[in-house]
């Protein structure tokens, strides 16, 4: 039976560990937290978990929540330019499809003990370089699923392929008594966008304390967060974004205005760096280990890609590995399994980057066009949707003009009809 070492517990990670679990592997999960102690921890940036992603949870008998979690079957998207009335765009999931958003709190301390529950080993301790170069006699294959300190210096960044590298600055508070839209459902998603405020969402999800909503806010360095303190208080965070909700997104702040904090530990600030990295770590012995998900490829939140892209990329490597059989897992199959994956991933990372340089460049007519009809004629913000359940679709028309000019006649044909 292969042994299998994964470092870190994470969504792509224990999504991983689980598969090779089903597959008779002997799966190992080393972890710095305890379930309880991930329970009790500050929030993460929510993300949302699309139709497609579930489906892949539900094939590994993960999904725990659909019963229990808003089902966000439909997407507002805006647009605010300055000194212009925004464009609002409805989108729906395709074949009444949906997502939801767990607290990564509930979601990973529940994976992490059903993942025990079904005979996998889970080890409590930290793990530094020198303890990988011992476990690299004992197991056929490490994954890293770690992306920071020393474990994540392992794997250099590469400049050689298509990375979203302008730096963000996140915001998050999670909020109860978030004011209904008139004549839609509690859990309509609302995303939006405008070059003062940056990009922002306010979501449904669910919590350790029940539903409410995530308010998300990601803008450029020294852009409207900028004024802030380094570690602002939260209360004194969740102020200054509905000030910046008032001020850039007006519908936003009246849903807002006047919900609450759900507790003292509801809000996250910090910064993110975008990027694509080397996918092998060479440790001071020479063995190799293999980076997955956001260790290798990390995004601006906003694209609400992180749960999409760490399922596929747990789906594909779980393929990888699978069909590799009894073979080494040498360096060329784990550059193989990364490339795989890529095929995927850079579809993601493309997305990411076009959403967060919209306003530095005239959109094309024919964008603006299509934007247009989105806003006017029902279904064709479908669109959107499908593109965030599978960024490989944006290639069909967003970033292709003849592909997008094509489709811009179609609809306005039927739309004479």
């Amino acid at each position: 039976m292969r042994k299998i070492l994964i470092v870190g517990a994470g969504h792509s990670g224990l999504q991983l560990a689980h598969g090779l679990l089903n597959n008779g592997y002997d799966v190992t999960v080393i972890t710095g937290q305890t379930s309880i102690e991930i329970r009790t921890n500050r929030p993460a940036i929510t993300q949302l978990t699309m139709p497609t992603a579930l489906e892949l949870e539900r094939e590994l008998h993960l999904d725990f929540w659909s019963a229990q979690a808003p089902r966000i079957e439909k997407f507002k998207i805006g647009l605010f330019p300055p000194g212009a009335s925004p464009t609002i765009m409805a989108s729906s999931f395709e074949n009444g499809g949906y997502g939801i958003a767990i607290d990564r709190r509930v979601k990973i301390a529940d994976w992490l003990e059903y993942f025990e529950d079904c005979g996998g080993k889970v080890v409590i301790h930290g793990v530094t370089v020198s303890d990988l170069d011992y476990f690299s006699r004992m197991f056929d294959l490490i994954v890293i699923a770690v992306g920071h300190g020393e474990l994540g210096a392992l794997f250099d960044h590469d400049t050689s392929r298509f990375s979203a590298a302008r730096k963000r600055a996140l915001a998050q508070a999670n909020i109860f008594d978030v004011a209904v839209d008139p004549g839609e459902k509690d859990s309509v998603g609302w995303a939006g966008t405008s070059p003062e405020l940056g990009c922002f969402f306010l979501v449904p999800f669910l919590t350790r304390e029940g539903p409410c909503h995530a308010l998300f806010m990601s803008d450029r360095p020294g852009g409207s967060m900028g004024a802030w303190p380094a570690r602002p208080r939260p209360d004194d965070q969740f102020a200054w974004m509905q000030e910046l909700l008032r001020k850039y997104a007006p519908p936003y702040y009246e849903r807002v205005k006047d919900a609450e904090l759900v507790d003292g530990r509801s809000t996250i600030a910090g910064m993110l760096q975008p990027q694509v990295r080397n996918p092998v770590g060479v440790l001071p012995s020479g063995g190799l280990v293999l980076g997955i998900s956001d260790v290798v490829i990390s995004m601006d939140p906003y694209v609400l890609q992180g749960w999409n892209h760490s399922a596929r990329c747990a789906k594909s490597y779980l393929e990888s590995i699978l069909a590799h059989g009894d073979k080494p897992f040498d360096r060329d199959f784990l550059e193989r399994t990364f490339e795989e994956f890529w095929e995927y991933g850079h579809t993601a990372q493309h997305w990411s980057e076009w959403v967060s340089t919209m306003w530095e460049q005239r959109l094309p007519d024919w964008v603006q066009e299509i934007f247009g009809l989105m806003a006017e004629v029902p279904g064709v913000g479908d669109r959107l949707l499908k593109g965030w359940n599978y960024p490989p679709d944006f290639f069909t028309w967003l970033y292709d003009e003849q592909g997008g000019k094509k489709w811009l006649e179609e609809l306005k044909a039927a739309r004479g009809r």
